[in-house]
């Protein structure tokens, strides 16, 4: 008896109450909920074309102004530094001086990038590792590099050595302490799953904390390579010949003793193409490849 009332309740309840009207509304202001995207606007949400748009703009303005100031002694124009460019591509100057520099740089970066990474797990797995990082990169960080070019002048000698030394200075500090961020960064839920599938040692280093504190890692490695780029070329500008041949530094150095001006501009342009070539190619794919792939960076 009580299961039939108990029915008919929930019957009462289901049943809509007669005081309430409900009237369909149909709005016609609204418009299309869809709507294509035009060619331009797909267009410009494509970052590689807002970068050159940005870099368009930048060369307009870099022309107007050579052309006003009509001084190509001092600051020549954006025509006549690419005439300068091509020229000296052509011969093969910029293209040797170039891979000369790129030689040297990568040996530093290398030894450098090895270094950090060993003196970081060594930080995140003892207690005497993370007190001599930590030290370490007090006195050493501030240090800039082109000024121990002196002393390594007299250690290595005027060759390759030197260039290798400073570049490893100036790249060494700046990736330990972003890669040692990035590892005290790691969540201590993470830790304790690498700790509870047994992990210990390089294989808990490599399995848990380099994927997770990645993004600062790859922050460091740009970091680094910027100073190592500009350390190398401020190098070379002081004595710039390595074995025999100099670089882009000695390049621009050479030409400004000649005041050959647009050919210093071209060097100095081959400089910051091939940054923005390792930004938007190197480290780009390895960041769609990593951090983006991963879901930990948009």
């Amino acid at each position: 008896m009580r299961e039939v009332t108990a029915m008919q309740h929930l019957d009462v309840l289901d049943r809509p109450r007669p005081d309430v009207f409900q009237e369909v509304q149909v709005f016609d202001g609204i418009g299309a909920v869809e709507r294509p995207i035009p060619a331009w606007e797909r267009l410009w949400n494509r970052g590689w074309l807002r970068k050159l748009v940005i870099i368009a703009a930048l060369a307009g303005v870099w022309q107007l102004y050579g052309v006003i100031s009509d001084n190509s002694l001092l600051f020549p124009s954006f025509t006549d530094t690419m005439q300068a460019f091509i020229e000296n591509v052509m011969n093969g100057k910029l293209p040797a001086r170039a891979w000369t520099s790129l030689q040297v740089l990568l040996i530093g970066y290398i030894c450098g990038v090895a270094l950090a990474t060993l003196l970081s797990v060594l930080a995140i797995t003892t207690r005497i590792g993370n007190d001599l990082l930590e030290t370490l990169t007090s006195m050493f960080n501030p240090l800039p590099a082109i000024a121990l070019l002196p002393l390594a002048l007299l250690w290595f000698g005027l060759g390759m050595g030197s260039l290798v030394f400073v570049l490893i200075h100036s790249v060494l500090w700046v990736v330990a302490l972003n890669m040692h961020a990035g590892f005290m960064g790691v969540s201590p839920t993470l830790r304790m799953v690498g700790r509870n599938y047994g992990l210990s040692g390089v294989g808990y280093v490599v399995r848990i904390l380099v994927p997770a504190a990645f993004p600062s890692i790859l922050t460091g490695l740009k970091v680094g390579w910027a100073f190592a780029w500009r350390t190398l070329i401020a190098a070379e500008l002081v004595f710039g010949v390595s074995s025999g041949k100099g670089g882009l530094g000695w390049f621009i150095f050479e030409n400004k003793n000649q005041l050959e001006i647009p050919a210093v501009f071209a060097g100095l342009l081959c400089v910051i193409l091939i940054g923005l070539a390792m930004e938007n190619v190197v480290f780009r794919w390895i960041e769609r490849r990593t951090v983006r792939r991963w879901g930990m960076q948009n």
